[in-house]
């Protein structure tokens, strides 16, 4: 396996290239913009097809080059499922596999810094990935982006110092010159997490930070979320109706209600599960009343809709969902939302729930 660490010394981001040398298959994890010309030149010199351009969270200190280098080597995109970003190719979760070539990474979702990050395991390599999540003898913010120091502190414990301690730690950042560690050193060394730190320790660490603002946040979250490419043009994007239920729109223009406020709407609005049958009638269960019009069909489902009809949008943790909100109102549909959060938050308010599969209302399809 080919494996070569790159840095961007304006963020102190680390970018990683792993390749398999045979397919010439190769992996990009957390690039960066401004880096863009010198990645895309060193792949193409050593004779490699990038395949996937990788994201461990939506940053908020630099822009990610994900979009860029997917319309310049036609890479596909991928982030955690639980991001919020609507762009990316591919949304992952817990135990997903990314392949290039004979290799493949092992997706570990470890919130905390935000609620989206995730760490990629190389078990063949005896190595992780870890984003801002755990840094070396540090670890990321917990203080906006749906930061929560407690999440932080169980992500670490359970997805990272679970693996075997020699495996090595390749972080997002060093602002120190250095450029590893190991689970072994960071369980032993590191003086926000390490054992000797409690739960309730590192929480009040955390909470007496007193960091500056990011510099880049309000420019970069945004632009993140639309795998840090500009709007273009400036035509205005489709009208959304925020007055019908308490939605709040995201960064990237996503309106979105919570589960609660969702589920009080009642046969106000159709609730819309865009995720696969197989998810629908799965252990997460539904919506009861809900329709399930998995994302790929959604245009071809749409037009059994009156357009005045609210639409509300449910998947699993709500990227597809946000995806589904914007492409209804791409559509024509003005009254249209996102559940914040998906079924997985919808179970742990302890909503209503039902199981078993679907029909169509309209087509009487069964799914």
């Amino acid at each position: 396996m080919f494996f070569r660490q790159l840095f961007d010394p304006d963020s102190s981001t680390y970018t990683y290239l792993l390749a398999d040398r045979l397919a010439a298959e190769a992996i990009l994890i957390d690039p960066v913009f401004e880096q863009l010309e010198r990645d895309a030149l060193l792949i193409e010199e050593l004779g490699f097809r990038l395949v996937t351009a990788l994201d461990t969270h939506v940053h908020a200190d630099h822009l990610t080059a994900s979009g860029a280098l997917r319309l310049r080597l036609g890479c596909s995109t991928v982030i955690s499922e639980r991001a919020g970003s609507i762009c990316e190719d591919r949304l992952v979760k817990h135990g997903d596999p990314i392949a290039f070539g004979r290799h493949a990474l092992e997706v570990r979702e470890t919130p905390g810094h935000t609620n989206g990050c995730i760490s990629y395991v190389c078990h063949e390599a005896k190595c992780v990935f870890t984003g801002d999540a755990l840094l070396i003898w540090a670890c990321g913010r917990t203080d906006f982006q749906q930061g929560d120091a407690a999440t932080l502190f169980r992500s670490v414990h359970e997805q990272l110092f679970s693996l075997p301690a020699e495996y090595t730690v390749y972080p997002a950042h060093d602002y120190k010159g250095r450029t590893a560690s190991s689970i072994d050193e960071e369980m032993r060394l590191n003086p926000r997490l390490g054992a000797h730190r409690t739960l309730t320790d590192f929480v009040r660490v955390m909470d007496e930070l007193k960091l500056p603002y990011p510099r880049k946040m309000d420019l970069a979250v945004p632009a993140n979320l639309e795998c840090g490419l500009p709007k273009r043009g400036n035509a205005a994007g489709p009208v959304v109706d925020t007055s019908w239920a308490p939605i709040e729109l995201t960064a990237a223009g996503v309106p979105e209600l919570s589960p609660a406020a969702a589920a009080e709407l009642g046969t106000k609005a159709l609730i819309v599960d865009v995720r696969e049958p197989d998810e629908f009638s799965g252990e997460l269960g539904h919506v009861p009343g809900a329709e399930l019009v998995p994302l790929g069909t959604l245009s071809s489902g749409a037009l059994f809709w009156p357009q005045n009809r609210p639409l509300v949008a449910v998947c699993r943790s709500g990227g597809r969902s946000a995806k589904a909100a914007l492409q209804l109102a791409q559509l024509g549909f003005s009254r249209v939302a996102s559940v914040r959060g998906g079924m997985l938050a919808w179970r742990e308010q302890k909503l209503p729930l039902e199981y078993g599969s679907s029909v169509n209302s309209a087509t009487g399809q069964q799914w």
